[in-house]
């Protein structure tokens, strides 16, 4: 699969208008046949950025993400929709 054949759907999105670093939350579908919920669209350090749902682990405490992809450049074709839909929104 590459970029052209990627169909991101946004299916939810709710923007904050507070000053927290929190800004949105997303949930999305890609292609059709993979819903992703629980993205969320944090402002930090550097800019805006998409943080993937992720949970605590019960043996080390520490947070780590559910769903991971395993090309670089299709993650950044889906966070660039995501941040695009935030300022657009």
């Amino acid at each position: 699969m590459d970029q052209q054949t990627l169909n991101v759907t946004i299916k939810r999105f709710h923007k904050f208008n507070d000053s927290s670093s929190l800004k949105a939350f997303a949930d999305i579908v890609i292609n059709d046949v993979v819903l992703i919920k629980g993205l969320k669209i944090v402002e930090g350090r550097n800019g805006m950025f998409v943080s993937m749902p992720s949970e605590q682990s019960a043996k080390d405490q520490k947070w780590y993400e559910t769903v991971r992809f395993l090309k670089p450049e299709i993650k950044q074709c889906i966070f660039d929709q995501i941040i695009s839909a935030y300022y657009t929104s």
